[in-house]
């Protein structure tokens, strides 16, 4: 991973540790339990420390009064999201794994409540065309003229350590789910005496660059085709799904489809502008869960036979700029522009974009909104070896990190598990039984789980019609 310092700059830090405000009992959206909160600050600058920034942490206490003394550290995706934003599945995904452990959620600099990079998303977004969509983003951009150069990877990684020593743990264990994976790993090789163990859920290889994932949103699209054949009652819905969606693709990559729809705030009726792009941008969004991917056949469907109104809902769940209310999209490009962008050749974009449906779109789009950010390429490094023990989780389709990303980033680490849920998508953590096998795996790091638990875990329904997904 990226090293912008030497590994002996943490020493050097070592008098500048962050220092906490005393914690205090909370109630944050996504959890109806009291939390404790806790604010740490940290240089904003680590090659010039003096301006700090205040970063805002979460902790879970552990059901039992004889906690462990590794806590779970929870590094949340995008990049833009915060861990704060994963109370929601605190229960789903961690309940068991907090019977015994503290669940540390760090809010990463630039998101959450950790000095957000906010674009707030104007009220017609929903009816903005692209151009009028990267215009606004463009505003907002230069209205925060944040140091964007500061908000990397490597000093997330940082942060992480300063909130360790903060909360006066020893080693820490850490679960990272999508760009988090990518997190986790910088900061086991930055801080390799802290870590006990790595949980990584979606993982990013070392030479991953995230926007370029045409190859793996075909082949989960592939697999949702197949499925959808080989079910009786979806096949005999929709008998010339490919066909349907070919067309789609070749009618839109001529000229938007323009339709008149109720405005969701106000029931007005408003014109619609269905782009190349925001098509494929939903197809692509739906593909992370296995839920939303049982959908597609009856939006593609619909959208094929005039019927627009399923498909532009399901596209406007993600149309915000902050992707689903919380995401911060000035930070996913302070950090994709510096770190992933400038490994985007000509060459690796052709490639990407061969037999995919996906093409080129966000490519293009950072083309242009990466020079208003300001930020230095970093350089990739080669990915020193990992001597933690590590559970790596993958979910057989998922369209972004699927299990070859983590077969990749495996070949550097020194002790690692893989597990892959079949029926599983972006994020795998919740489902069936992976909450236990992620607590077993903690208990004993060394020793190789018994995981044939996860054949259990059903796949979703199709959805046939607009009743909602099959019984």
């Amino acid at each position: 991973m990226r090293k912008r310092f030497c590994l002996a700059l943490p020493l050097l830090l070592g008098a500048l540790a962050a220092q906490a405000a005393p914690g205090k009992s909370c109630h944050l959206p996504g959890t109806e339990e009291t939390v404790r909160c806790v604010k740490v600050d940290v240089p904003l600058d680590y090659a010039q420390p003096g301006k700090t920034l205040g970063l805002h942490v979460t902790v879970a206490p552990a059901f039992r009064e004889a906690a462990r003394p590794d806590p779970l550290f929870v590094l949340a995706g995008g990049p833009g999201q915060a861990g704060s934003d994963y109370l929601a599945i605190l229960n789903a995904a961690f309940r068991r794994v907090r019977a015994t452990r503290d669940i540390v959620l760090i809010d990463q600099r630039g998101t959450g409540l950790s000095g957000r990079l906010d674009c707030k998303s104007p009220p017609e977004i929903d009816t903005m065309s692209e151009e009028q969509f990267e215009a606004e983003l463009r505003k907002c951009i230069e209205k925060i003229a944040a140091p964007y150069h500061l908000y990397t990877t490597d000093a997330a990684a940082r942060d992480i350590e300063n909130v360790r020593r903060a909360l006066g743990y020893g080693q820490i264990n850490i679960w990272g789910g999508s760009y988090g994976t990518r997190l986790a790993q910088h900061y086991a090789r930055l801080y390799p005496s802290s870590v006990r163990a790595l949980v990584l859920d979606g993982v990013a290889a070392p030479d991953q660059v995230i926007p370029l994932g045409g190859h793996d949103a075909q082949a989960a699209l592939e697999t949702t085709f197949r499925q959808c054949e080989a079910n009786a009652a979806c096949a005999r819905t929709f008998p010339a799904l490919r066909t349907e969606f070919a067309s789609l693709l070749a009618s839109l990559a001529k000229a938007p489809v323009k339709v008149e729809m109720q405005d969701p705030r106000t029931a007005a009726l408003r014109p619609v502008t269905i782009s190349s792009q925001r098509f494929l941008g939903t197809v692509h969004r739906a593909l992370y869960s296995q839920a939303d991917a049982r959908t597609l056949p009856f939006l593609i469907h619909g959208a094929y036979q005039g019927r627009w109104q399923p498909f532009v809902a399901r596209s406007n769940r993600d149309s915000d700029y902050s992707v689903d209310g919380t995401m911060s999209g000035p930070l996913y490009l302070s950090v994709i522009c510096a770190e992933d962008f400038p490994r985007m050749t000509q060459q690796l974009q052709d490639e990407d974009a061969k037999g995919s449906f996906m093409g080129s779109p966000q490519a293009q789009q950072l083309a242009k909104m990466c020079p208003l950010m300001k930020v230095k390429p970093i350089a990739p490094q080669q990915a020193a070896p990992i001597a933690a023990p590590v559970l790596m989780l993958s979910g057989a389709q998922d369209p972004v990190t699927p299990p070859r990303r983590a077969e990749a980033a495996g070949k550097s680490m020194q002790a690692a598990q893989h597990i892959v849920v079949q029926n599983g998508g972006h994020i795998v953590s919740m489902l069936g039984c992976v909450p236990r096998l992620m607590r077993e795996f903690l208990d004993a790091p060394a020793k190789p789980l018994a995981a044939a638990c996860i054949k259990e875990i059903p796949a979703p329904t199709f959805q046939l019609d607009s009743a909602g997904p099959q019984p």
